[in-house]
């Protein structure tokens, strides 16, 4: 299959205020050589593609950022480390495991994989940091927000941050787990949870709410997006919507 240019993929572009030199966008499933369940645009090599397809997706997305700067691919496993500098693909070598990737430099673009997870991209205002976090509800429990921004190593003033594509709290149902994992730490969080009109003992929980708290509470209030659902709009892969077999979303940032 050739890189037809009717393949590329529809992207979202960051509404934040941004140095223009800080590049940014989500890709969304709308155009792409991937089929089935996981039509149209997949760049992810986990989910069970055909690998042919997932191939060409991270091609066109390469184009997309430039061929002279690769791509940062990571093994996210819902923790909180931060990968800094580039781990080149290797056949048969796993890439590093992290949830979160920074860069100081214009030599390559970070890059995280969601699909009802929250990404979270940060930049400094000058320019000279970009970061992106995968934040599903065990990372933004476990701290891969505060790792993010402690990697960052900046006043909490100096940072820009923007909300991606995630799961809503009209569509998120959680267990009384996800609810003490928070509340127990910070009881303020509760919040961010609304009881579930399905289940008793469970809760409707609102991702944006809780990563804007953790945020709020280490002095970061430069916060934009996070108006949207991934369950909802079909443009996004949506893990919970579509049973847990889908693609996945790239949320790439890079300095230019």
């Amino acid at each position: 299959m050739s890189d037809a240019i009717d393949l590329r993929p529809t992207l979202l572009i960051p509404d934040w205020p941004a140095p223009a030199n800080v590049r940014a966008f989500v890709t969304t499933r709308e155009a792409g050589p991937s089929q089935g369940d996981f039509a149209a645009f997949n760049p992810a090599a986990h989910v069970g593609d055909n690998p042919d397809h997932v191939a060409l997706c991270r091609r066109l997305l390469q184009k997309e950022i430039g061929d002279e700067r690769p791509l940062l691919w990571l093994n996210q496993t819902h923790g909180a480390r931060v990968q800094q500098g580039y781990q080149p693909e290797v056949p048969g070598v796993e890439a590093p495991d992290a949830d979160a990737a920074l860069t100081t430099t214009n030599e390559y673009a970070c890059v995280v994989l969601t699909a009802d997870c929250l990404p979270v991209m940060f930049c400094n205002r000058a320019g000279t940091q970009v970061a992106v976090a995968h934040a599903g509800w065990r990372g933004l429990a476990g701290g891969v927000l505060e790792a993010t921004i402690a990697a960052m190593n900046t006043d909490p003033d100096d940072i820009l941050v923007w909300l991606g594509p995630a799961i809503s709290n009209a569509q998120f149902e959680v267990g009384p787990e996800v609810y003490g994992a928070f509340v127990a730490v910070h009881p303020d969080t509760a919040e961010a949870f609304d009881h579930s009109p399905y289940r008793l003992g469970h809760y409707m929980a609102d991702l944006y709410r809780l990563a804007r708290f953790r945020l709020e509470a280490l002095g970061i209030t430069h916060i934009s997006g996070g108006h949207f659902c991934t369950a909802c709009e079909s443009r996004f892969y949506s893990y919970r919507r579509d049973g847990g077999k889908t693609g996945r979303m790239a949320s790439v940032i890079w300095i230019d």
